[in-house]
């Protein structure tokens, strides 16, 4: 039997594509200039996805970093501390931009199976009282990529939720979609005691840009100048909004991508079919010292 054409491409799900029906939907948006907050098809993204995860508000940004980096910016102080897992993607891929654009540090706790334990956030606040940082902000990550995305599970969250205290709560719900259905939990309720949550429509879901911040109105209200001051204020966005490597294994046809020294990413998504997980783990059994799970 020949090989299908093409590789198969595991190196994220970001590398999907608009379905006909979202290119479809492009070319007939309804536009206008989202900088003035005239976009309606902007505006119904944003009024869908705040009611989806239980929040009064949402922006449309053009990235998930992009989100990340405004509720850091607009719910944290500089010179004050953000308690995270040390393998998180604000920690670990954001290229430092948490000290750049809010001027805050990392207190970087151990996130081995994705999660952070309540009493590392407790220690973590009552270090203020002994010359260190006072936390503005604890942010969590659901699903954790790192931890081959592994979703928080409703008791260990309530257990940040305690530990937090008055301490507001981000969470990084890049494909908090992905948690929805690996446990079955709404993703309003899984987000219901964040302050704010970020969501990308560019992972797994085939949009081709986009994410969105979601939280108080009077939150998102400072995000959307936030926004503005990063350089992501759009015009005609509805056009964006409609659609709400490697190694030895490109040689067989599979595509990943290296997120640390020796730890390679694998990823799912609508573009890749069950022929094509058993494609790659054939390519990574034959890989020299491969032993695919």
């Amino acid at each position: 039997m020949s090989r299908p054409s093409g590789p198969v491409d595991l190196r994220s799900d970001t590398v999907t594509r608009p379905t006909p029906a979202m290119r479809r939907a492009m070319a007939d948006a309804v536009v206008g200039d989202d900088d003035y907050g005239e976009d309606p098809t902007v505006r119904a993204l944003e009024e869908t996805f705040a009611t989806r995860v239980g929040k009064p508000a949402a922006l449309f940004v053009p990235s998930g970093v992009m989100a990340n980096q405004i509720a850091l910016r607009v719910l944290t102080t500089p010179g004050t501390a953000v308690v995270a897992g040390r393998r998180q993607h604000v920690v670990a891929y954001e290229y430092g931009a948490a000290a750049l654009n809010a001027g805050v540090q990392f207190i970087q706790l151990d996130d081995g199976d994705g999660t952070l334990r309540a009493e590392d956030v407790r220690m973590a606040r009552e270090a203020a009282a002994h010359h260190q940082p006072a936390v503005s902000l604890v942010a969590i990550e659901n699903t954790h990529m790192a931890a081959s995305g592994a979703p928080w599970p409703e008791r260990a969250l309530r257990a940040i939720v305690d530990a937090a205290g008055p301490v507001p709560i981000h969470m990084d719900g890049a494909r908090l979609f992905n948690a929805e259905a690996a446990t079955g939990v709404r993703a309003d309720r899984l987000a219901e005691d964040a302050t704010t949550v970020m969501c990308c429509l560019s992972k797994a879901l085939c949009a081709p840009v986009g994410s969105l911040l979601a939280g108080p109105e009077d939150v998102v209200a400072e995000a959307r100048l936030a926004r503005k001051r990063l350089g992501g204020g759009m015009r005609q966005a509805g056009v964006l909004a409609a659609p709400g490597l490697v190694a030895h294994l490109e040689s067989q046809g599979v595509l990943a991508h290296a997120i640390a020294p020796e730890t390679m990413r694998f990823v799912t998504h609508h573009d890749v079919d069950d022929a094509g997980i058993e494609r790659a783990l054939t390519a990574l059994t034959d890989a020299p010292g491969g032993d695919a799970p």
